[in-house]
């Protein structure tokens, strides 16, 4: 079964909100490697776990239909109110049981979502909705991002960030397993493709307020899950590190801008023109 979470309003807003997407130029990667396979027209576009949307609008340009996919109505609301273009839907459903016809789709996308499905049975679904010679794009990022102020060290400036995220590992979901990298891969050996690519280390910059960041951070299952068991330490923590950073940086407001950088990987795999 697939693992239900960041399904409350207020947490789902926090996405569409703190969350960095996938870069024009990580999309592009994926579009070459769709046209490379299948060639043109793109019909129509499934993002799986879609979330708040962030990932489903960076599509519509591309293809004459996009539906994005989620298990929360809370999360589907949020990208509702985001939905740009008359040719973005959104559904409803598990990630595992897609309303989609056999052989009907040209992309299957999963940005940030595919850790957290029932994965076996996920890639098997995948593999039935996608049309011979449609493509698999499996996209995530590690959490190991780089934070960077002008007339600052960024190595002590990271090294707060990297205490932060120790401090968090503890309340990782088992299901993710030590290493999202490694999970991926595996996935990765799995698929019985010939044609797939394996993309590490696209970096992804950001330049937001320290307040988003930190809200960024806040949004993690492993800091929602600390929230959960212990609200008081996981504000304590939050405001320690808020202020520390603030500190190395000899600035008081939190309002202060900073560069934020995601280091995305993805899967991409065409299904056999013949099973």
């Amino acid at each position: 079964m697939a693992h239900r979470l960041f399904e409350g309003k207020e947490h789902a807003a926090s996405y569409w909100k703190y969350r960095i997407s996938p870069s024009d130029h990580l999309i592009q990667q994926v579009l070459d490697f769709l046209e490379k396979q299948k060639g043109r027209p793109f019909d129509l576009a499934v993002d799986v776990g879609c979330g708040s949307g962030q990932g489903t609008v960076l599509l519509a340009g591309h293809f004459a239909s996009v539906v994005g996919t989620d298990v929360s109505p809370a999360q589907l609301d949020v990208a509702l109110e985001h939905a740009k273009g008359p040719n973005i839907t959104y559904r409803q459903c598990f990630a595992e049981e897609l309303p989609f016809g056999d052989g009907s789709v040209d992309l299957v996308t999963a940005m940030s979502a595919f850790h957290w499905f029932d994965r076996p049975r996920f890639l098997q679904e995948a593999h039935r909705v996608l049309k011979p010679r449609g493509c698999l794009a499996l996209l995530n990022y590690t959490m190991d991002m780089e934070l960077s102020f002008p007339d600052c060290c960024s190595h002590t400036l990271n090294q707060v960030c990297k205490e932060f995220y120790a401090a968090l590992r503890p309340y990782r979901s088992p299901h993710l397993g030590p290493n999202s990298v490694e999970l991926y891969r595996q996935a990765y050996d799995s698929l019985p493709y010939p044609d797939k690519e394996w993309h590490e280390c696209v970096w992804v910059r950001r330049a937001m307020p320290l307040s988003s960041y930190m809200g960024m951070l806040e949004s993690f299952s492993s800091y929602q899950a600390l929230l959960r068991e212990n609200p008081q330490e996981a504000n304590r923590l939050s405001k320690d590190i808020n202020q520390r950073l603030l500190s190395v940086m000899k600035e008081t407001s939190a309002e202060t801008e900073v560069e934020v950088g995601v280091k995305y990987f993805c899967l991409l795999a065409c299904k056999p023109q013949e099973d």
